[in-house]
């Protein structure tokens, strides 16, 4: 099982997403929250695998409640996506370098939404990959110097080349078509990459590749 923590500030919205996420027998609501501060601590409660997350909340947000889980060691694998009207927003950004794994618009098919929080608990694709690389690379763009950029030395060769690939929306098995490599092995480099640049997650890696300049071709309107 799934476990799923749903945090919005509308019940009717914690609502209808509740009843989305149960009619799958795959996945089960372990709690709800109406700010980021319940959600936090909620998340420290249940140890849920995935977390729906409203940005827009009172008191606190859902970025810095992103933050706050992303922070936290013990919270290493619960996995949060953003809840958004828009999908080019300064906010989701910011949510992505707090640590959020993914974004969905609050109007997603229920189909799309299950999906998504399949994809996010699995962790070896990223969500919606030529949106989430548009995105970044508009607003690293607009961040003179394109933001704080690790230093990507510390990577093998062979680490950044598949960090690129992670960055063009490629999923493990993709990798290892791509330079003829196993799909485990393309997961243990992509988890060794992650680890020396204390990255989250692909979207983390993502957001580093763009930054650093190891991902600068403009993204296509079609995912891989």
């Amino acid at each position: 099982m799934i476990s799923v923590i749903i945090a919005d500030d509308q019940a009717l919205v914690r609502a209808g997403f509740r009843s989305i996420v149960d009619s799958d027998d795959e996945l089960i609501v372990v709690a709800e929250a109406s700010d980021g501060e319940e959600a936090v601590k909620a998340v420290r409660r249940h140890r849920p695998d995935v977390v729906l997350m409203d940005i827009r909340m009172p008191g606190t947000d859902g970025i810095e409640a992103t933050r706050m889980i992303s922070d936290d060691p013990r919270l290493r694998d619960t996995k949060v996506i953003i809840l958004t009207t828009f999908e080019i927003d300064e906010y989701v950004f910011d949510s992505l370098r707090a640590g959020a794994s993914g974004f969905l618009l609050k109007d997603t098919d229920p189909e799309n939404l299950l999906e998504a929080i399949r994809i996010i608990a699995d962790g070896d694709a990223l969500l919606s990959p030529s949106v989430t690389r548009r995105l970044v690379a508009e607003f690293v763009s607009r961040t003179p110097g394109g933001g704080v950029a690790p230093d990507l030395d510390i990577l093998t060769p062979r680490e950044r080349e598949v960090m690129a690939l992670v960055a063009a929306g490629l999923t493990n098995e993709e990798i290892g078509e791509e330079i003829y490599i196993s799909t485990n092995t393309a997961k243990t480099h992509v988890s060794r990459a992650m680890t020396k640049l204390n990255a989250r997650d692909r979207a983390q890696l993502v957001v580093f590749a763009y930054q650093s300049g190891l991902a600068t071709a403009a993204p296509t309107d079609n995912d891989p």
